[in-house]
């Protein structure tokens, strides 16, 4: 029998660092464009929505899992995630609670869909077109509202850019110890920690970018978001990525 492969990562160490890495910059990439160019958050969502959608119409369309590819997308999903939320947050007066509460919506009313066309919402069943963009349009929401959590966290939650790191680092500590220690659902949990993963990279990033009497350290958003992505490139090229073996998968006889 033919084994199929699946069009997304194996779920490994090197997947979580990668990601992680992806949503801080993220952060750092999208509001260097907004901010930092002046471009606004309306504009730099356009930007980098046309970027995700071509991203993402190549990834779709490719037939075998690409590394290079795939992140390019997840990234692309940071980015425009970052713009969008700031935009609802703060152009459109949403605020941070309101504009947390309507995403965190939207990635549910996703992976309802989702399940009720393909009957599951699992990442190891990502072998088809279909369920590929499903995969997307969630990641993409999943990574806005992260955005408009970290926000929350560190200002209307007074946690601050260090203690907003801290929580949600432990938040993703707590899920990979109920991972390896019970049987609650891996599909629950990679989702949890998928989601918490960039709220945790868009803290990083403020941390890195803000003005230290803000509560960051103030290294420039271009010159930031640059070493971040050199370490991304790094780990692309160095660790060994693979379809297909995600946690729980059982192989094809």
């Amino acid at each position: 029998m033919t084994l199929t492969r699946s069009k997304v990562p194996e779920v490994t160490l090197t997947f979580w660092v990668l990601k992680i890495a992806a949503t801080t910059l993220g952060e750092t990439g999208g509001d260097a464009v907004s901010m930092t160019l002046n471009l606004g958050y309306l504009v730099g969502t356009a930007i980098f929505a046309v970027a995700f959608l071509i991203l993402a119409a190549a990834q779709i369309g490719a037939k075998t899992f690409h590394a290079p590819l795939y992140w390019a997308v997840i990234i692309a999903t940071t980015t425009v995630g970052t713009t969008m939320a700031d935009f609802a947050d703060r152009s459109l007066g949403i605020g941070y609670t309101g504009g947390a509460s309507i995403l965190f919506a939207l990635v549910l009313l996703s992976l309802v869909i989702w399940w009720r066309s393909e009957g599951t919402v699992s990442v190891n069943t990502i072998t088809s077109p279909r369920a590929e963009a499903f995969y997307w349009v969630t990641i993409l929401f999943s990574n806005t509202l992260g955005t408009a959590l970290g926000d929350w966290a560190a200002d209307d939650g007074g946690l601050g850019f260090e203690g907003g790191a801290l929580v949600f680092g432990a938040a993703i500590a707590v899920i990979a110890a109920v991972y390896y220690a019970t049987s609650v659902s891996r599909t629950l949990l990679f989702w949890a920690a998928f989601i918490l993963t960039r709220p945790l990279g868009a803290t990083l990033g403020d941390l890195l970018t803000k003005p230290v009497t803000d509560g960051g350290l103030h290294l420039g958003r271009f010159a930031s978001t640059g070493v971040i992505a050199v370490f991304i490139i790094a780990c692309i090229a160095i660790l060994p990525q693979r379809a297909g073996s995600h946690p729980g998968q059982q192989p094809s006889s």
